[in-house]
Order: C-alpha cells, then sequence, then structure tokens
C-alpha cells in the first residue's frame, strides 16, 4: 500500500497512475495545526487497514494531476545518520563512520514533497550537495528496541534527499534549510515493499547519474539504526530515519532537476531553484 498528501494536504492512497483521495475515510482534518493527521494514520494504522484495502478500487483521479506533498510534515524528528555506507567514507576521506559518530537531527522545517522544489539559501561561495538515502518511517513508537525486533516498528519507507551547504559549521546548520529534505513520493507500507536489504538507490542531477549504491552495503544496517535511535530518546509514529548517503555526493544548482529513486520504493523528480533568504552570517566566514 502507498499512501501519500496531496494538495492541500488531503492523504491520498496511490494505486498503480492513479491516487484516491482517503482524507474523509480516515476522519483527517487538513487544516489541522500542528500537521499531524498522518501519524495518526499511521498510528492506528490496524484500525484503517481494511478501509484503505477496500478503497483502492475507486477510481480516484490521475497522479499527475495533483501537486504531491511531503507524507509526514508532523514527524517529531527527522534521525539522520551520517557516514553510513562504506564507499562514502572512503570519498569522504573519513576513518570514524556511523558506528561511531551515531546520528544528528533534521528540524521537520526541512520537510518538502516530490511537487515541491528544492530552494536553495542565497550565500556565496559554498558548495550545496545532494545525498540519495533511504528514508524509514516507524509506525510503532518505543525506547530501548531491540534490534530483532525492528521490523515490529516500521510502518514504510520513502525516498529521502538530505541536501548540505559544504563547511565546518555545525552539521545541522548546514542541513536544516526549508526544503533541504525532501521525502517521497509517498510511503510504501512495509509488509508491500518486503526485504529493504538490498534496495539499489540511485540519484540523477540533469540525467546524469550521480550516485548508485545498494543498501546491502550500509555501514549501520536498519535493525541497527533503530536500536541506537531508541536507545536514546523515545521513537514516535511518523518519524523519519534518514538511512545515510553512498558515495557520488555532488554540487545542486539553480535550474538543475534531481531524480531520486529507490527500486521497489518510488522516484521522484525536484527542480532546483534559488531562493533570496537564508544569508546567515556563520556562512559569511572563511
Amino acid at each position: 500500500m502507498k499512501l501519500t498528501r496531496f494538495n492541500q494536504g488531503q492523504i491520498g492512497l496511490v494505486v498503480d497512475d492513479r491516487i484516491i483521495d482517503v482524507t474523509a475515510l480516515l476522519g483527517v482534518d487538513v487544516n489541522e495545526w500542528p500537521q499531524v493527521g498522518m501519524n495518526r494514520v499511521i498510528a492506528r494504522f490496524d484500525n484503517h487497514r481494511a478501509a484503505l484495502e477496500s478503497a483502492q478500487s475507486l477510481p480516484g483521479v490521475p497522479l499527475s494531476s495533483v501537486k504531491l506533498l511531503t507524507p509526514v510534515p508532523g514527524a517529531s524528528k527527522v534521525i539522520a545518520y551520517p557516514i553510513n555506507y562504506h564507499d562514502h567514507a572512503a570519498e569522504m576521506d573519513r576513518t570514524v563512520k556511523a558506528n561511531q559518530l551515531g546520528f544528528f537531527l533534521k528540524p521537520p522545517s526541512s520537510l518538502c514533497g516530490a511537487g515541491e522544489s528544492i530552494v536553495l539559501p542565497a550565500i556565496e561561495g559554498r558548495r550545496i550537495d545532494h545525498e540519495c538515502e533511504l528514508g524509514i518511517i516507524i509506525g510503532k513508537g518505543g525506547r530501548d528496541i531491540p534490534r530483532e525486533r525492528w521490523q515490529e516498528h516500521v510502518f514504510g519507507y520513502s525516498c529521502l534527499m538530505d541536501i548540505v551547504v559544504r563547511g565546518k559549521e555545525e552539521r545541522v546548520a548546514r542541513k536544516a534549510y526549508d526544503t533541504f529534505c525532501p521525502v517521497g513520493p509517498w510511503i510504501i507500507t512495509a509488509d508491500e515493499l518486503g526485504d529493504p536489504t538490498q534496495l539499489q538507490g540511485r540519484l540523477w542531477v540533469n540525467d546524469e547519474l550521480r550516485q548508485d549504491a545498494n543498501t546491502r552495503d550500509l555501514i549501520v544496517d536498519i535493525p541497527g539504526m533503530i536500536e541506537l535511535a531508541s536507545h536514546i530518546m523515545m521513537l514516535e509514529p511518523g518519524d523519519i530515519i534518514a538511512a545515510g548517503t553512498p558515495a557520488g555526493v555532488g554540487p545542486i544548482r539553480p535550474g538543475d532537476k534531481v531524480r531520486i529513486e529507490f527500486e521497489r520504493v518510488g522516484s521522484m523528480t525536484m527542480d532546483v531553484v534559488q531562493g533570496t533568504g537564508g544569508k546567515a552570517s556563520i556562512f559569511a566566514q572563511a
């Protein structure tokens, strides 16, 4: 099953090339603030499953006719693992990797969806890079989750890009701009995806293949990421884990089109545009 948000925040069930509005069926208020409707759907998914399965036969509208938004804008946190592919560690000339570094957090305000654009801040002399990552969406919350029970806590998976300003400043400052965490185009539920340990992920910029790797090459695997994060903080329904990027990170510029794809998950293509804000003083330093 594939779930997402679209247009004004309606919840959509994606079936082939159409999207079915299930907002009313799920009792979601699109005007609610904070936007935690999808979090509630995820938390109570077992109660909704039968109705959603029946709704798959409804006609819907063409997927191409709607604007896709990020699936879980109300995620309480985005947990991101740095240096989590061996080839990326070599590329960055780093000997300390995710199994020693742990993770960092990206703010939910950095989330955006497939129908939106990546907006670059107006800072000069800094390279801004793409990173191709698998997004893991938490379904059942918990603390101190043992790795052998990880599957009980995963709701599904998405494509995720971690956009970053290169430099020596604190990582969160360089990765926290609005639109610097595209997630989408939907969530595919864990039961439909199956085994996530052999997924090929790719990223193109203007049809140039930049990144091409498989989740089998993760340093800290998915069970390990869930175990580690949950031993430090409570995981909540709708939380997002960014699994880390492989080698091939590179710059993006205004006018670029960036496409990310994970097999059996989905793909999305986003425009890169130049913004007028974001002139943080720390980035004016040499």
